[in-house]
């Protein structure tokens, strides 16, 4: 009997050591601060960019009329152009007889406008996460930017805003970075001396 205890021992210390190399030797706290940091590194505008991305490259099709009311404003317009302006939801207004419509390629904007705001928040820190953000925003501009003028149904005014935004989320944050820094900086000089 007493053999099997030092067995049962050395089992225990085996199973505790191989669960702290599991978790690297990092309390939970340093695994969540770690996730945390990964998760800011990387920009929410990929989601309204990713949403259109799926919708896109799943359609397919020919070249469709661009219409304005009754007028056509031009035949040879992207074939993303029927889905994005498909109805979203509507809303009855108080005010008359009239119905107030969202259509699919507003609802994207609004959420682009959303996460604009976001990112904008996050930038204001001063970490390497944030200097990470602003590389992949970069990025993310870049992908954007070759997929409007390289891909038919990446060829829309909505798209095209969220292109625009993309810039501003990487141009707001460098600057409010910046100028982030640049207020650190001048604090900690003033208690030097």
């Amino acid at each position: 009997m007493s053999i099997l205890f030092p067995a049962a021992a050395a089992a225990h210390l085996e199973d505790k050591q191989r669960r702290k190399s599991d978790n690297n030797g990092r309390s939970p706290q340093k695994r969540s601060r770690s996730m945390r940091l990964l998760l800011s590194a990387f920009p929410l505008f990929i989601i309204p960019v990713g949403i259109y991305a799926m919708i896109a490259l799943a359609t397919g099709g020919d070249p469709a009329p661009v219409m304005s009311g009754t007028q056509e404003l031009t035949s040879i317009g992207s074939p993303m152009m029927g889905i994005l302006s498909q109805k979203f939801f509507s809303v009855p207004m108080i005010a008359g007889n009239v119905e107030w419509v969202m259509t699919k390629g507003d609802a994207l904007l609004l959420l682009s406008i959303a996460v604009l705001f976001m990112e904008i928040l996050k930038s204001t820190s001063t970490g390497t996460a944030t200097i990470m953000n602003h590389a992949f925003s970069m990025l993310l501009f870049i992908l954007c930017l070759m997929l409007f003028l390289l891909h038919a149904n990446f060829a829309t005014s909505v798209f095209f805003i969220i292109t625009v935004m993309a810039l501003l989320d990487v141009l707001a944050g460098v600057v409010v970075t910046i100028v982030s820094a640049r207020r650190d900086f001048g604090v900690s000089e003033g208690f030097g001396g």
